[in-house]
């Protein structure tokens, strides 16, 4: 937050707290003399208790210079306490990511008992109205590969296989385990997704990331950048990104026969010009543009993960999400991109985020 203002812990916010506190402690000393010798006043009268004549002045002088010794030890604590530096943040602990599914032949994927929900998942996978990021939405077919991966199965959805798979996982997270995807599941699927982005973690405690610095980031070399674009990342979140795109087009054909596949096409964006696209597109704080974004920290990129016919490949459209999560190269990074150490954001097929480095930076 900008501003002339000073912050807690600055030189030029102790600076100023010393002289204010100085005054402070005259004042309240001040006062404290006063009653002590206000109470001395009193004291002075001869006092006789069962025939012994004596003056309590004596033992009020030294409860009130005490008394003063103590505010003032106070104050002296209070200031050094107000200008001691501010602790850094620490992260809350991520979501930890489940172990990835093994290969399931095709007889478990029609497990006795779960007909039923499967056709019912049959039935909703394409025509279910829901709204799990706030916009409606019809049909949970974007969200499959990603539930498949959470729950631990390769069976397609509409399944017996899948539905035992889900309930299982609805049992071990306290749902009634009926095996079928509804919203109110999916949400709490979605925050265990998304409590692994240490952005979202962050953001939960209302801290907003730093923008990385000219130093901390690294620039793109030729055929990394979607379309010939140039793009900054932390030169760790760079090398974690080129051993991972190797993995994935030696592990997969298809990928390495599309050189766009899993090209960058946005790395770090500076607060300014996020700010700037806010406000030319009057969208500050929704799903497609985050007042806070974690393109601002260097460790956040968009993929190119293939686009359908007449989109972009970052265009939040229905159809066009849809289409993506069904591409090779998505769906080897929603099964292998952990090993790098990158996670996803749900909502978005093409956003992904490196985790190897603390997004508050390391000052």
């Amino acid at each position: 937050m900008g501003g002339a203002g000073f912050t807690p812990g600055s030189g030029v916010a102790c600076g100023w707290g010393r002289e204010h506190a100085a005054r402070e402690s005259a004042s309240a000393l001040t006062v404290t003399a006063a009653f002590v010798n206000f109470m001395v006043d009193l004291g002075l009268a001869p006092y006789v208790w069962r025939d012994v004549k004596f003056k309590p002045s004596e033992a009020l002088r030294f409860l009130g210079a005490l008394a003063a010794a103590f505010v003032l030890l106070g104050l002296i604590v209070l200031r050094v306490t107000s200008c001691a530096p501010l602790p850094k943040p620490t992260l809350p602990s991520a979501s930890p990511l489940p172990p990835p599914p093994a290969q399931t032949a095709a007889v478990d994927c029609h497990t006795i008992g779960w007909d039923k929900a499967a056709r019912i998942n049959g039935s909703s996978l394409k025509a279910m109205p829901w709204a799990p990021f706030g916009r409606v939405e019809t049909g949970w077919e974007t969200y499959a590969p990603l539930i498949a991966r959470e729950i631990g199965t390769r069976c397609a959805p509409d399944t017996p296989g899948f539905a035992s798979a889900l309930a299982a996982w609805q049992s071990r997270n306290g749902f009634h385990s009926d095996g079928l995807v509804s919203e109110f599941s999916f949400i709490k699927m979605k925050g265990v997704v998304q409590g692994r982005r240490p952005i979202v973690l962050l953001s939960s405690r209302g801290i907003c990331a730093p923008a990385a610095q000219d130093s901390e980031l690294a620039e793109s070399v030729a055929g990394e950048g979607y379309g010939g674009k140039q793009i900054q990342l932390r030169h760790k979140a760079f090398a974690a990104y080129r051993r991972m795109v190797a993995a994935a087009r030696a592990e997969d054909p298809r990928i390495a026969e599309d050189p766009r596949f899993l090209q960058i096409f946005s790395g770090f964006r500076s607060p300014a010009y996020d700010a700037a696209r806010c406000a030319a597109q009057g969208n500050c704080n929704g799903r497609e543009r985050a007042r806070c974004s974690p393109h601002r920290t260097g460790l956040a990129m968009d993929l190119y993960v293939g686009q359908a016919p007449g989109y972009g490949p970052d265009s939040s459209a229905d159809p066009n999400r849809r289409f993506m999560t069904k591409t090779p190269a998505y769906q080897w990074l929603l099964a292998n991109a952990h090993r790098f150490g990158f996670v996803n954001y749900p909502f978005e097929p093409w956003h992904w985020e490196w985790t190897g480095e603390d997004p508050l930076g390391s000052s």
